[in-house]
């Protein structure tokens, strides 16, 4: 079983004198104003998870994008800054570079956002390719790839890169060091070939990932889709047994690793008195006095399909009026890239939805939808999966969904079903969930009914056989593999 101390194990035993540096879009660690004074708080991300303690382990550098009003005020005169921050002594470098409005409006909101995210996601929002915007995404690939030099400054270095914002900094290195080691993780779904091939730059694209020496999906079928792109779209030698390209006389191994989450650090903590005193206060805060209680977390955006299972509940309701009364839904929701049309659209969508259903159905002192946009803390997230009978994800495309595999791991055996949709990374690992197409709100409505109606036994027996496979596979096993990959590779 992999854990945060064999894992640095590992580092401490395989990497000894490599730098190691992480790229990423989003920072480690966070500086903002709060009055007068600066702190300092980590974002929740799995990718962090995964990789805080690697980077703590090897004194490694993390580069990423500093966005916290804060941020400018702590670094050092190379816009370093020493972290963990709240640690009396930090373990590793994070390096920051800068990007201005106009620079972010092209790069972030623009390409990555309204070209590349719906590219990839195939659920009909059009993407929208803009020569300025692509401008922006080079000019800040090569910001991420000259900071990355620099810190490497010729050493033997392991460069691990995530997301489909950097997509041509391999190449950027490459072309200045050779040796360097390159692994991109791609968090998204990668589309079919006759989908990517829409993409205005899609060469470029291609051959800045192939610069990388191993590229990692989360499933087969994404890694399966980009060896088919590369085919239509390079003139390169395409290894599909052994899943990997050969182009421009670089070798990219294409690997499947599912990524996943600190299972027994949930568990552990789900499980406690501070978890279970935060239930009562979550229920009486919400005003909760139903008997029966769904949830649902997901970023506001059109992926997660957040309309569609609301109209399944709507559907659900009415197909079965026993639950009415009985049955609430609560539904959190963190606001996303407001600043984009789609995403304010689909926000006054969703509220009026909301209000469409809780008018149809509300008697006396009950509605039966409650869409919270306010933040809450880890271990209250925690309490709120405790204390729910079923969690709904109804996402129409997911490259894996770590909410899910955060659910099974901090509810409780006895309490608590899995309703997953089909088309989620999630999906073929949690076998064991319900599963139902989020596009059919019947369909949708009916895996409600059966994820209620389970008998004990089963619900049991399946949420022990998912949570084994999560345990299993857990978080420091895929930053494990990856590594080990990267280490055979050199």
């Amino acid at each position: 079983m992999w854990t945060k101390e064999t894992l640095k194990e590992l580092i401490s035993d395989k990497l000894k004198d490599n730098l190691f540096i992480v790229a990423s879009n989003r920072e480690p660690y966070i500086h903002k104003f709060k009055a007068d004074k600066i702190t300092c708080f980590r974002p929740a991300s799995g990718v962090v998870t995964a990789l805080d303690p690697i980077l703590q382990t090897c004194n490694g550098i993390w580069v990423a994008h500093g966005s916290g009003d804060a941020d400018r005020k702590v670094v050092d005169f190379k816009n370093r800054v020493r972290v963990p921050c709240n640690d009396p002594n930090p373990k590793y470098t994070l390096r920051r570079i800068w990007i201005n409005k106009a620079e972010e409006i092209g790069y972030y909101y623009g390409f990555s956002n309204e070209a590349l995210w719906p590219l990839c996601h195939i659920v009909y929002a059009k993407p929208k390719f803009r020569e300025s915007d692509w401008n922006h995404y080079k000019q800040i690939n090569q910001r991420f790839a000259d900071a990355i030099l620099e810190e490497a400054d010729g050493k033997d270095a392991f460069i691990f890169l995530q997301d489909y914002h950097l997509t041509l900094v391999p190449k950027m290195i490459k072309q200045v060091n050779p040796k360097a080691k390159i692994a991109l993780f791609w968090h998204i779904p990668w589309p079919n070939p006759e989908v990517f091939r829409i993409c205005p730059w899609k060469k470029e694209i291609i051959e800045g990932l192939l610069a990388a020496d191993l590229l990692g999906f989360h499933i087969h079928y994404h890694v399966d889709n980009f060896l088919e792109t590369v085919n239509h779209t390079l003139e390169a030698k395409v290894d599909k047994a052994g899943s990997s390209v050969v182009y421009q006389g670089i070798e990219t191994s294409v690997r499947p690793y599912p990524i996943s989450i600190d299972y027994d650090s949930i568990e552990k903590e789900a499980a406690s008195k501070e978890v279970q005193n935060d239930i009562k206060k979550v229920k009486e805060e919400l005003g909760i006095t139903s008997e029966i209680v769904g949830i649902g977390t997901d970023r506001i955006d059109y992926t997660k399909g957040i309309t569609e299972k609301f109209k399944a509940i709507d559907h659900f309701l009415e197909t079965y009026p026993e639950y009415q009364g009985k049955f609430v839904f609560i539904q959190i929701g963190s606001l996303s890239r407001i600043h984009l049309d789609t995403y304010k659209k689909l926000n006054d969508e969703i509220n009026g939805l909301v209000e469409r259903i809780n008018w149809k159905y509300s008697s006396d002192n009950w509605s039966p939808i409650i869409f919270i946009r306010k933040y809450f803390t880890p271990t209250q997230l925690l309490a709120i999966y405790r204390m729910a009978d079923i969690c709904l994800i109804s996402s129409l495309h997911d490259g894996m969904n770590l909410v899910a595999k955060e659910f099974v791991a901090a509810a409780s055996e006895k309490k608590g079903m899995l309703v997953l949709s089909q088309f989620t990374g999630a999906a073929r690992e949690l076998t064991e969930a319900i599963t139902f197409n989020p596009f059919k709100p019947e369909d949708c409505a009916s895996a409600i009914k059966s994820a209620l109606s389970l008998p004990a036994k089963e619900r049991k027996e399946k949420m022990q056989k998912m949570k084994a496979v999560i345990k299993e596979n857990n978080i420091y096993r895929w930053s494990t593999k990856i590594i080990n990959a990267l280490l055979r590779l050199s």
